[in-house]
């Protein structure tokens, strides 16, 4: 096989035959470039059982899928990216709209329970120490926590 006189004879029709396939002229140029060379290094494979043009197709066409199947799985991480991407979004706007929530509802949410609450969530305190705060007991600063919990939860059902 003279490499040189097939590049010459071949190269337009090949070309196009993968053009067809790829939708892509580099990927195109590069797929036949590629056909080509395989084929020169892979001559004893060619046994003269077809045409050389159909020899140099059936190189190409694999070429082909392997570079259409590459830019599938391309195309789908980038999706999953988006998916995740605007997931993360999705997420973090229903967050900042749940605590923008919860403050409102903690804002209008009667004495002590606004403040116990607030000391044990926001200020990371104990109950003894909220106790000592209020100069009450630690099981007082349990129960009063809890009831604002109660609340602040009914509050949410109610606003959803």
């Amino acid at each position: 096989m003279d490499i040189e006189k097939l590049y010459k004879t071949y190269f337009m029709k090949v070309y196009s035959y993968v053009f067809n396939m790829v939708k892509n002229q580099s990927a195109a140029e590069e797929i036949t470039q590629n056909a080509f060379v395989k084929a020169m290094t892979s001559k004893n494979k060619f046994q003269n059982r077809s045409s050389e043009y159909t020899y140099l197709c059936a190189i190409a066409k694999n070429l082909s899928i392997d570079y259409i199947r590459g830019q599938q799985k391309q195309w789908e991480l980038l999706e999953d990216e988006i998916v995740s991407y605007n997931d993360s979004v999705l997420d973090e706007v229903i967050q900042k709209n749940t605590t923008l929530n919860i403050h409102r509802m903690l804002h209008n949410m009667e004495e002590p329970y606004k403040e116990v609450f607030e000391l044990r969530v926001f200020g990371e305190l104990s109950f003894a120490e909220i106790a000592t705060i209020f100069q009450k007991t630690e099981s007082w600063a349990r129960v009063t926590y809890h009831r604002a919990r109660l609340k602040l939860k009914e509050r949410l059902d109610e606003h959803e």
